[in-house]
């Protein structure tokens, strides 16, 4: 559905997908709760049945399922599994939020133009794992987060909101993350609420706000 088009008293319908401990969901839920995002989380779905977000989710009373994509013979089987659930909830948008699965191109496919993602570094550097330890053995001055449109390339969309952090001299990898980390909780219901406001759209390769280009590496908050 284009929210631009959604018939008036339409309430956005988000659907969250976690492998994790489901943080970045729970900001997302508390900022809703709070009344800052005018939407609904219609379906929360993990791939992984112990990890922790799926009870976080349960406790908040989201509607919540579990696809272990262990079950499925092939990544192309597990995601008409994950594509279907998500169609049932009929989403405006679809929200990665520490969802650890590489994605086929049919699937994102499917879903451009609402879909996000939250990435551990300052797009377009560090793309994939272990951001953390690349910034530090690289020895950057500044490390932080990215939320992006998600396309075919990982990691690779354009990008929306990034939260630019420095890097201490006493620095390790745990250090460095749990700051990150904490950026993410800022930008990622930011996003969310511009594109449910219909304020932020992907056009071509390119994420608008308002009808204008963004940079190339989004918006930067500095933290």
């Amino acid at each position: 559905m284009n929210l631009s088009n959604a018939g008036a008293g339409h309430t956005p319908r988000l659907v969250i997908l976690i492998s994790g401990s489901g943080s970045n969901m729970l900001a997302i839920a508390e900022a809703i709760s709070a009344g800052q995002i005018d939407a609904d989380i219609a379906g929360v779905i993990c791939n992984r049945p112990d990890a922790a977000g799926v009870q976080k989710a349960r406790d908040r009373g989201l509607p919540t399922l579990v696809i272990d994509h262990k079950e499925y013979s092939s990544r192309e089987a597990f995601d008409a599994e994950l594509r279907q659930q998500i169609d049932d909830c009929e989403p405006d948008l679809v929200i990665l939020a520490g969802f650890m699965r590489i994605l086929t191109p049919a699937f994102v496919a499917h879903y451009e133009g609402r879909l996000l993602n939250i990435h551990p570094s300052l797009l377009p550097k560090y793309q994939g794992l272990n951001t953390h330890q690349r910034a530090l053995d690289a020895g950057d001055s500044q490390h932080g987060v990215t939320v992006h449109f998600v396309t075919e390339v990982l990691d690779d969309g354009p990008n929306i909101i990034q939260a630019v952090v420095p890097v201490q001299p006493t620095d390790d990898a745990t250090s460095l993350q749990q700051r990150v980390h904490a950026q993410e909780h800022i930008i990622y219901p930011i996003a969310v609420k511009w594109f449910v406001e219909g304020r932020l759209k992907m056009q071509g390769k390119q994420a608008m706000l308002d009808g204008n280009p963004l940079p190339a590496s989004g918006l930067a908050l500095e933290s």
